[in-house]
């Protein structure tokens, strides 16, 4: 029992990287109960394993009694002073109490709290080792499936793809390898836990500083993203290099950079588009790839107003309004869209009745009323 017990303790510390002394403190632990069970309630019992040798005792305190009511409490004076040569009534004195075959029992009896013990080390080397890898992108195999959830493998270590941080087009099958991002070390129910992602957006930036060597030393930068993961992404860069272009230096040689993200995020589109300081360039650029023919800013409202060609509507929407919606992501601006013909419509309309506000209000006539509207005036006062 001992060399497999010392076997069992060698690799939990080359495989999982726990340390030795804090795997001989769980056993230590978990034996002791054993012993109670094993020895009943002695006095301040103990148990001591040989880190070499592998060899379990169990001692116990013992006070020193003229009588002998309870074996588990008290030792005679003859008994004592035969460990212990100068020991006098109500001393204590430590004796071995190991039972015959204790080395089996504890074995049997040890086992699941042992396991216990070495989860919670395990699980402490995870906070320990991943807390500063938040942010990474880590390589590993699918192990299994709770509900919608999936357990990756890393080799070391287990991890957790929630339902959450899954892409709604992604299905994978146990044993696939995949690549996630470490979005958090999180304390669960049972210890930390090492939370991945493939839906969150700085998943994408992370793969464009792994594909683009500009990102990656500072000379491009991506000052903003939207994302619909498994659909579309829109990533917006600059470059600090006048020199440099950011699309190009994010697209690559034929495509060959951005295509390397697309394949790894198995076909979702990504828009790349330069970003600028001004708002109206911004958010032209962030409707590509429609045309614009117009933007009217109300910074109060926090609104912008986007006039497009007839023909551009169903492209600067885009389906089911997903272009539109990732452009006010991206900017961090309300889009309204109007065609040409609906905002001349509108302006009319407008026009009409500022007109006719003034014509009523002011009493003057009709050519008076349209002459102060055109000229601007929006009420009376």
């Amino acid at each position: 029992m001992n060399a497999d017990f010392l076997a069992v303790l060698e690799f939990w510390e080359r495989e999982k990287g726990i340390g030795r002394d804090v795997l001989m403190s769980a056993v230590q632990e978990s034996l002791l109960a054993a012993a109670k069970k094993a020895v009943g309630p002695a006095r301040e019992l103990r148990v001591v394993i040989d880190p070499k040798t592998g060899d379990i005792k169990a001692f116990a305190k013992l006070v020193v009694s003229e009588r002998v009511a309870s074996n588990h409490d008290q030792i005679s004076v003859f008994d004592a002073r035969r460990l212990k040569a100068d020991a006098q009534l109500g001393d204590e004195v430590e004796v071995e109490v190991t039972p015959a075959g204790f080395g089996r029992i504890a074995s049997q009896y040890a086992k699941q709290s042992l396991m216990q013990q070495i989860r919670k080390a395990e699980k402490q080397l995870i906070f320990t080792e991943f807390k500063d890898r938040v942010g990474d992108i880590v390589s590993g195999t699918v192990r299994r499936f709770d509900r919608s959830d999936v357990s990756i493998d890393l080799g070391k270590y287990e991890a957790l793809l929630p339902n959450r941080e899954r892409v709604p087009t992604e299905e994978y099958q146990i044993g696939e390898r995949i690549r996630c991002y470490v979005k958090a070390v999180e304390q669960g129910q049972h210890g930390p836990e090492i939370i991945l992602s493939r839906a969150d957006p700085r998943f994408v930036i992370k793969l464009f500083q792994l594909e683009v060597s500009e990102i990656n030393d500072g000379t491009i930068e991506i000052k903003a993203i939207a994302r619909e993961a498994g659909s579309r992404t829109k990533i917006a860069v600059r470059s600090k290099d006048p020199n440099v272009d950011p699309v190009g230096a994010c697209v690559g040689m034929k495509g060959s950079r951005v295509q390397a993200v697309v394949q790894e995020l198995q076909g979702e589109k990504i828009d790349i588009i330069p970003w600028s300081e001004d708002t109206a360039t911004f958010v032209v650029n962030a409707l590509q790839p429609a045309t614009v023919s117009r933007v009217v800013i109300d910074e109060e409202e926090s609104r912008i107003e986007v006039v497009v060609p007839d023909d551009q509507l169903s492209l600067a929407i885009g389906r089911r309004g997903q272009n539109v919606r990732l452009a006010s992501q991206l900017t961090g601006w309300d889009i309204d869209i109007l065609t040409e013909q609906e905002e001349s419509e509108r302006r009319q309309k407008e026009f009409a009745e500022r007109s006719k506000l003034f014509m009523e209000a002011l009493d003057v006539d009709e050519m008076v009323g349209q002459l102060l509207s055109s000229e601007g005036f929006g009420s009376i006062e």
